[in-house]
């Protein structure tokens, strides 16, 4: 099985569960994407937390408003099996706007059957546009993964 092959099932499962946690209408914007490192695929999005269904909103204890961003990670090892491993990490995230302020991103860990991701809430204005830097460190690696990315956030 070719490598790309492997790399685009592994993308699918992951927006098969942000799909879980977004219906159909979000935008291409709230996709999930990926930074590959050795043997590691960390994934990750940001959207507003009002596209999250009612129910797994509830689930997750996580407040559904179009002025809330929701920051999720997760973190899968190369395997035997075709989807890789989830594993668990030491996961920094940090924000700031256009002018250089400081978002405050508290991650927590969330435990779901056989998977593992990290969560985190911060509030959001409309059009605001947010710089992440992730430090995504696997359990037992001694390097971080880093991940940097742009999100634009919109509450009308």
């Amino acid at each position: 099985m070719s490598s790309i092959f492997k790399t685009n099932r592994k993308m699918a499962i992951c927006v098969l569960f942000l799909a879980m946690f977004t219906p159909l209408t979000v935008t291409l914007a709230a996709t999930s994407s990926s930074k590959v490192k050795g043997d590691y695929t960390v994934y990750y999005t940001a959207f507003t937390s009002d596209t999250l269904q009612p129910s797994m909103a509830k689930a997750y204890n996580i407040k559904r408003s179009k002025n809330r961003g929701l920051l999720s990670i997760s973190v899968v090892k190369k395997s035997l099996s075709p989807m890789g491993a989830p594993v668990k990490a030491e996961v920094k995230a940090a924000a700031t706007n256009l002018t250089g302020q400081l978002k405050e991103i508290k991650i927590r860990e969330v435990n779901d059957e056989s998977s593992v991701y990290y969560l985190s809430e911060f509030p959001v204005a409309h059009e605001e546009i947010l710089d992440f830097t992730l430090e995504v460190t696997p359990t037992g690696e001694p390097k971080p993964i880093n991940v940097k990315f742009r999100q634009q956030f919109y509450t009308q």
